[in-house]
């Protein structure tokens, strides 16, 4: 098989995930400001809520302005969280819980690297394929990918926050395309969910490649 002249890889799921889980990551810090629920409440709600979130992409937002609506939208989740959890109304500061888990989650705090990862991108660029990161994740992306030590190995990053288009729509796989010149045709992608990365990816014309981390964690 000729290689690809781009390889584009998912981010969470992909290549880090939570350690724990999102629920163990929310109840540790909530019992800091005095909130006492179970992880695997609040990891079963958060689940709920995100699913029923509408994609984070912000269309007519200027970029300046996109990281006050990627807080917001996620504020919205977490406090729907809580309060399917039914203790939303046992914070007394909810606003100042809701910034320190966000920050949080833009550090190496909650994150760890799957083991294959660094040898497979070092590999790659051995063989000179260009890699790029398509993810539907936030701006705190770039500051996870240095803090993690793997910005190095990407020469794009493209978040559907900014791109205005989210996966799986073609849209935003063109967009990672075009900043490396390169067709759907000489291009895979690699990602952890099959409608968004495998099937997303296959309908944009790449090469689509579904990794189960359920499976290789």
């Amino acid at each position: 098989m000729e290689p690809p002249k781009v390889i584009l890889l998912d981010a969470v799921g992909t290549l880090f995930g939570v350690k724990g889980s999102v629920g163990e990551v929310y109840s540790q810090l909530a019992k800091e400001f005095d909130v006492e629920v179970s992880p695997e409440t609040l990891n079963k709600t958060f689940l709920h809520c995100f699913k029923a979130s509408p994609p984070p992409i912000f269309p007519n937002a200027e970029l300046h302005d996109i990281p006050q609506q990627e807080f917001n939208w996620w504020r919205k989740i977490v406090f729907h969280t809580f309060e399917r959890a039914g203790v939303v109304e046992r914070f007394a500061d909810f606003s100042g819980f809701f910034s320190e888990l966000y920050i949080h989650f833009g550090t190496a705090g909650p994150w760890f690297v799957y083991p294959d990862v660094l040898s497979s991108l070092a590999n790659w660029r051995k063989q000179d394929i260009e890699l790029g990161v398509l993810s539907n994740f936030d701006s705190r992306l770039f500051s996870v990918l240095q803090s993690l030590e793997l910005s190095s190995y990407f020469s794009s990053v493209t978040i559907s926050t900014q791109a205005g288009a989210a996966k799986p729509d073609p849209q935003i796989f063109a967009i990672a395309l075009a900043k490396h010149n390169c067709p759907p045709s000489a291009a895979w992608h690699i990602g952890d969910s099959i409608v968004e990365d495998y099937q997303g990816a296959k309908a944009a014309g790449l090469r689509g490649i579904w990794i189960d981390r359920q499976k290789t964690a």
